[in-house]
């Protein structure tokens, strides 16, 4: 996703007036053209709820009576074929009026222990270019990879001279963000070269997630540039005595795992093919890291994932927070908002406020492109979502991936909007099923 001359477009533009595109002034629900859409809602920086005094979701109230939802000894995520044993409605949003791809990972607490319940259009299986969206997989992969062999080096430590905070921060905002200087693409294969390749997918099956399908891959990069970092090694923050030299690839064709993008094996989904269930199901484990020890990834620590969803410890003394909480876009907010408050003229961001005492989340990662390949152009949402105090407190983890037929940049609003309309047409239907 190239994305710099666009943002120098949309901070010309003025916030105006229009709730669609997520503006802090106003809120008339007035149909946008594809160019304002794109740069006011989908190249948006993230807006950010009142409250940013908790770093996690706030408990949800306990439901020993919730028979829709199982909890992970239930399900017994360590044996294969965990999918089959899930508490699951695959076509609960099936509908003919919405294209596209969704999964979502809907949370309740059961007996003390979170538990689940998957709700998919049938399309979970579907493989995909993830875009962008993946970046964070291979943020926490170089992770896991590190701290096998350094256990006291994760997310908290600096590349060089670059904080790995502000390093995942940038690749969420696509700006500068600290020392990182806003090339998410460089940043993002810099962490998969260190990961490697086979390592990425491996935790896919055996290695963690024990998905079975063997079509997901984890193979390819973000283009040819890399980010470099200062010198080679990881350093301690808090302790300095703690460095080590971290072994990478110097081009992402070295990688004996590197895949072309139409390697013989890939097909039209390239080499990075995922599903909804894959995405979804790696940050839900991500997210649920400290409250879900049994479904963890390998060596990861709870600190590696605030920073991942909140940028703890970045450098920038412009931010408040950084991770995944400055993913750009405004698709998600937008459309929790239009359900929450259908008829309210305010901002997304005050609806959300408003609702939740301030007490909201959305980490988010958008990836997007037109697709010469496939001809046609698509958007791809990876996100979790907290609103504390609404309905007693909800919480969900999604995937949604929307393409049309076309490889143009011009038709991103347009797979953009299908995105907000899909999304407006789920969460109606998912918040409706819980009385308030």
């Amino acid at each position: 996703m190239n994305t710099k001359a666009a943002f120098q477009k949309r901070l010309a533009l003025s916030c105006g007036f229009l709730l669609l595109a997520g503006c802090q002034t106003s809120a008339s629900k007035v149909v946008l053209s594809d160019e304002e859409y794109f740069d006011r809602v989908m190249l948006a920086p993230a807006i950010l709820p009142a409250d940013l005094t908790n770093t996690g979701c706030l408990n949800l109230n306990n439901d020993d009576d919730a028979k829709d939802y199982k909890t992970a000894s239930q399900v017994n995520y360590q044996q294969a074929d965990w999918q089959s044993r899930v508490a699951a409605d695959w076509l609960y949003f099936a509908d003919p009026l919405q294209p596209g791809k969704l999964l979502l990972i809907d949370y309740q607490v059961k007996g003390g222990q979170l538990a689940y319940r998957y709700l998919s259009d049938g399309s979970h299986n579907e493989l995909y270019e993830p875009w962008s969206s993946s970046k964070i997989q291979a943020f926490t992969g170089a992770l896991s990879r590190v701290r096998q062999a350094h256990p006291e080096l994760g997310a908290t430590a600096f590349a060089g001279d670059t904080a790995l905070a502000d390093l995942i921060s940038s690749i969420n905002s696509y700006e500068a963000f600290g020392k990182a200087d806003g090339n998410s693409n460089a940043i993002a294969s810099y962490f998969v070269n260190v990961a490697g390749r086979e390592y990425l997918r491996g935790l896919f099956n055996e290695g963690w997630l024990k998905l079975q399908d063997q079509r997901l891959l984890f193979n390819g990069a973000y283009g040819s540039e890399q980010f470099a970092p200062s010198d080679d090694y990881w350093h301690n923050p808090i302790n300095k005595e703690f460095a080590a030299k971290i072994d990478r690839y110097t081009a992402s064709s070295d990688d004996p795992g590197y895949l072309r993008y139409r390697c013989d094996s890939c097909g039209l989904t390239g080499n990075k093919a995922m599903t909804t269930l894959a995405q979804a199901e790696w940050l839900k484990r991500l997210v649920s890291h400290q409250r879900e020890p049994i479904t963890q990834m390998p060596n990861l620590q709870s600190s590696d994932v605030d920073v991942l969803l909140n940028g703890t410890g970045h450098t920038d003394q412009q931010a408040k927070v950084g991770g995944m909480m400055v993913g750009i876009s405004h698709i998600v907010t937008n459309a929790l908002a239009n359900v929450i408050a259908p008829n309210d003229s305010r901002s997304a961001k005050e609806v959300l406020d408003t609702a939740t005492n301030g007490q909201w989340r959305v980490w988010q990662k958008i990836g997007w492109g037109p697709s010469e390949t496939r001809s046609t152009t698509e958007t791809v949402m990876l996100a979790h979502v907290c609103l504390g105090n609404y309905q007693g407190g909800r919480e969900f983890t999604f995937s949604v991936q929307q393409s049309i037929g076309g490889a143009d940049e011009a038709n991103l609003p347009k797979v953009g909007k299908q995105m907000q309309q899909k999304l407006q047409h789920a969460f109606t239907k998912l918040l409706d099923s819980r009385i308030q």
